[in-house]
């Protein structure tokens, strides 16, 4: 829960007396507003509220306010307003303060400053969660509510250092006038919720305004400080990978294609990057702003091919580059392919005879001809392979070493 604290009105010093030639033979007295007030609205969101000095003698058109942010942050402007809303974190604390002032010709005219505070809230040091990330992407939406695109939200984070072992952390988002809290949590191996999952939210898909997250605590043994951070809602998001990536081979002559990711951004604002690759080291990477491209091969090699994108500058300000699109494969090979799901089958039998000899007799199997090392890519992402990560790699080493030594 966010605890609204009163803010604590400060009065800072006696006003200035200045005399100016905008009121000849006259002392002007500009007095500090009252009433000064910091209200917490929402996540990381507060309103600054003050009032004109009833005590002011003489009517002044042209009177405007200079707000001060002291902490988190030093900012400052002016305003001729009496509110103002600011978007700032608030588990440091917040303050404030804001001075009458006048400007006309080339005179100026202020008053003393008055301030507020709003307090950290409480907690134990080092019980804050730590490296919190947020990355948000789009999908295809449901139509029948009128909405074209959903926007999901995935953040991480860790325990903080000092943080007992029963504490659970809990993560809330702002978007706009938007708050929700996360009901779908991961955990660490102590139980503690440690990353977050939005399938939908209010996050608009071509957001530009910033994502407040509030990330709190509770702990039987301490009291745990919360965590707040703004987010760049542009910089977050990370576009879905091309799809439907196409590759073919007419003598040395490789063209690709492929079609724009899902996303509410149209064809024209993706940028993309081709990786072209084999095994024999050949490896490169070229941008494009079409969904083709055009190479040359040796005309004898095996290829892999995938693509990622990103938005263009042209469209957006920042943001990610998405995953690479899974690798394709085009061109000749001196060896006969045994097919992934063949290969897993193969390995899933010969597990019977115990990790040593699966590795020798897969080893063997790629280094005599009957598959080769290009299948790795399809095994460590094929669904038909599911086994120890170690194992595959220590099949993948001991197959080039005896290739290097046959």
């Amino acid at each position: 829960l966010i605890i609204m604290v009163p803010a604590l009105l400060i009065l800072l010093g006696a006003m200035e007396t200045l005399q100016t030639d905008l009121f000849p033979g006259k002392t002007l007295l500009l007095l500090p507003p009252v009433n000064f007030t910091i209200k917490v609205t929402g996540l990381a969101q507060v309103l600054l509220s003050w009032e004109q000095n009833p005590n002011q003698g003489q009517t002044i058109a042209t009177v405007k306010y200079h707000v001060k942010i002291n902490t988190p942050q030093e900012e400052d402007y002016e305003t001729r307003n009496t509110e103002s809303k600011c978007e700032t974190i608030l588990h440091q604390g917040f303050s404030a303060s804001v001075r009458t002032i006048l400007w006309r010709d080339h005179s100026f005219l202020a008053s003393s400053w008055v301030s507020a505070e709003h307090k950290a809230p409480p907690g134990f040091p080092g019980t804050s969660i730590v490296n919190l990330t947020c990355t948000t992407n789009t999908e295809a939406g449901n139509y029948t509510n009128l909405k074209s695109y959903q926007v999901s939200l995935h953040c991480t984070w860790l325990a903080g250092k000092d943080a007992p072992e029963d504490t659970q952390y809990f993560l809330y988002y702002r978007y706009g006038s938007w708050t929700e809290e996360c009901q779908e949590y991961s955990k660490d191996i102590l139980n503690r919720n440690t990353a977050c999952w939005f399938p939908r939210t209010f996050i608009h898909s071509k957001a530009r305004n910033r994502l407040a997250v509030h990330v709190n605590g509770s702990s039987k043994h301490a009291a745990v400080k919360p965590f707040d951070q703004l987010f760049d809602t542009q910089a977050i998001d990370q576009p879905n990978t091309p799809m439907n990536v196409t590759a073919e081979i007419e003598g040395s002559r490789l063209s690709i294609q492929w079609a724009k990711p899902v996303s509410a951004f149209p064809i024209h604002c993706f940028d993309y990057e081709v990786k072209i690759y084999n095994m024999k080291g050949y490896n490169q990477v070229e941008k494009t702003t079409t969904n083709t491209f055009v190479s040359t091969t040796d005309g004898v090699s095996k290829y892999f091919i995938q693509v990622r994108a990103a938005v263009s500058p042209a469209c957006r300000t920042i943001g990610l580059w998405s995953k690479w699109s899974r690798p394709i494969y085009v061109g000749y090979t001196e060896h006969h392919f045994l097919t992934p799901i063949n290969l897993c089958s193969y390995i899933t039998y010969l597990k019977l005879f115990g990790t040593r000899q699966l590795i020798r007799r897969t080893s063997n199997a790629l280094t005599s001809g009957s598959a080769s090392l290009e299948v790795y890519t399809d095994l460590e992402h094929h669904p038909a392979c599911i086994w120890n990560s170690k194992t595959l790699a220590k099949i993948k080493a001991f197959s080039i070493m005896e290739k290097r030594f046959s």
